[in-house]
């Protein structure tokens, strides 16, 4: 997902839009926790960008994304860009339990 996200609407509330955002935000990271995983991987984590523009987005961890919007909207920022790329992660199996 790579979209820009204008918050300042003609008819709609600043509180509403914010919300919209962030539910289209949800309904992707879900869309894509449910997408199969490749052989060996053990779950999906999030490579995830924020800023009020794709130049000055930094990168977030996937679970303050939210919080970082509204931190965004307190300093009165009306655009906002997201960018979430989802990889795969796989666990290393070179774990072991010593028992003493």
């Amino acid at each position: 997902m790579k979209k820009t996200f204008k918050l300042d609407h003609p008819k709609i509330k600043l509180p509403r839009v914010v919300d919209s955002v962030k539910h289209d935000i949800r309904k992707f990271l879900k869309k894509e926790r449910k997408k199969p995983l490749p052989a060996g991987a053990t779950y999906w984590d999030f490579v995830c960008n924020l800023g009020q523009s794709e130049e000055s987005a930094v990168e977030v961890r996937a679970t303050s994304l939210i919080k970082n919007i509204d931190e965004l909207v307190e300093k009165n920022i009306m655009t906002i860009y997201v960018e979430i790329t989802a990889k795969a992660v796989y666990a290393s199996k070179s774990i072991t339990t010593e028992e003493s």
